[in-house]
């Protein structure tokens, strides 16, 4: 089992990276590399998802109403990351899931870091 965050944090920081990648490589107009990105984008979602759910499992007796939340959290933001580049690649606008990301983002980093396992500069 995931006892430690380390992985988690790896996956979703280079998931971020990419997808910072792939909405670079969309503006330059690179469709061929955007495309790509997106698939290696798409892989790292399962790995966030994975090692996300592996640390719920095992740490969610220590509080499983927030650690509940904070994985749903997850899952939206990964579903608008994913769906900004969808619409992006299909020339759609982006308006408002970019505010839903930066909500929900926000809020996974804050549970995040307020959890047991989390960094604590909140107390």
């Amino acid at each position: 089992m995931l006892t430690r965050t380390d992985a988690h944090v790896t996956t979703w920081v280079i998931a971020i990276l990419l997808f910072i990648l792939a909405l670079f490589l969309h503006r330059a107009g690179k469709e061929k590399a955007f495309k790509t990105v997106q698939m290696v984008l798409r892989l790292f979602y399962i790995l966030v998802i994975v090692t996300g759910a592996l640390l719920f499992f095992h740490n969610q007796r220590l509080d499983p109403a927030l650690y509940g939340l904070k994985l749903l959290g997850g899952i939206l933001v990964i579903g608008m990351m994913e769906m900004i580049t969808l619409r992006l690649s299909k020339r759609k606008s982006t308006g408002i899931l970019w505010v839903l990301l930066i909500i929900f983002f926000a809020a996974v980093l804050y549970l995040g870091l307020r959890l047991p396992m989390g960094w604590h500069p909140f107390y």
